[in-house]
């Protein structure tokens, strides 16, 4: 019976080897969506006649919201397939963050659910904070 109880419940080990995971997918799976984007974008605009350099003409600005991330990944756009990877990565350590926090919750170690809840929360309201609706 205690080995069916111990099956049951998260060790330290389990939690780190599944955030270390979370953390290797996540650089992974952002490197290759990159990768992605880059090949279209090379296949789309590789033919393209070189721009002057003479002169700075700079881009209209694109994908600044995860909704127009999203319908230019939709419509295969490499600009947004590019984006959404960045995307993916900037998400990673917060992921590492909510993770840990589960992981304390799971614990009840209430010092680390109170440091690390101050440390994602300065983390999303930096990120959401400076967010234009």
């Amino acid at each position: 019976m205690k080995n069916l109880i111990s099956k049951l419940r998260f060790a330290d080990k389990d939690i780190e080897q599944f955030i270390g995971l979370q953390l290797r997918y996540g650089v992974i799976t952002s490197s290759l969506v990159v990768l992605i984007g880059g090949l279209f974008y090379l296949s789309q605009s590789g033919q393209l006649p070189l721009p002057s350099y003479h002169q700075f003409i700079g881009t209209k600005v694109g994908y600044t919201s995860l909704g127009q991330i999203l319908v230019g990944v939709r419509h295969f756009q490499a600009p947004a397939i590019i984006q959404l990877g960045v995307v993916i990565l900037i998400a990673t350590p917060i992921l590492r963050i909510a993770f840990s926090l589960l992981g304390f919750v799971l614990e009840k170690d209430k010092m680390y659910i109170l440091i690390t809840t101050i440390v994602l929360t300065v983390m999303l309201a930096s990120i959401f904070g400076g967010l234009k609706i």
